[in-house]
């Protein structure tokens, strides 16, 4: 595993998510945005989602900056990713793809 001081998944949001993934999550795929903090911009991000995806993990961490942190995963089937990675363009927010993270692995393994 890579050095947690390398590794912003590790660092902001994992370590709190120990314990495993929702039992029931089937093809989670994982991503990691970054939210400006101003009203609505979660809300526009949550209505975003129709029945689709599930969202099966989320986790919001906030420090009194400009941007919050959202962890989100989705129950996507292979034959969805290309569909929802276009969708996550189109909102705009910056994110990235942490499914292979190996924080995320190793934290939120079913242990």
């Amino acid at each position: 595993m890579p050095r947690s001081d390398h590794n912003e998944l590790a660092k902001s949001h994992v370590r709190l998510m120990v314990g495993g993934r929702a039992r029931d999550a089937v093809d989670e795929t994982l991503f990691s945005f970054e939210f400006p903090v101003r009203p609505g911009a979660l809300l526009k991000f949550l209505n975003a989602f129709d029945s689709r995806w599930n969202i099966s993990l989320f986790n919001y961490r906030n420090h009194g900056g400009a941007y919050g942190r959202v962890r989100c995963g989705f129950e996507t089937a292979a034959d969805e990713r290309a569909k929802l990675t276009e969708h996550l363009k189109r909102l705009g927010f910056p994110y990235r793809e942490e499914t292979a993270n190996p924080a995320a692995d190793f934290f939120c393994a079913d242990r």
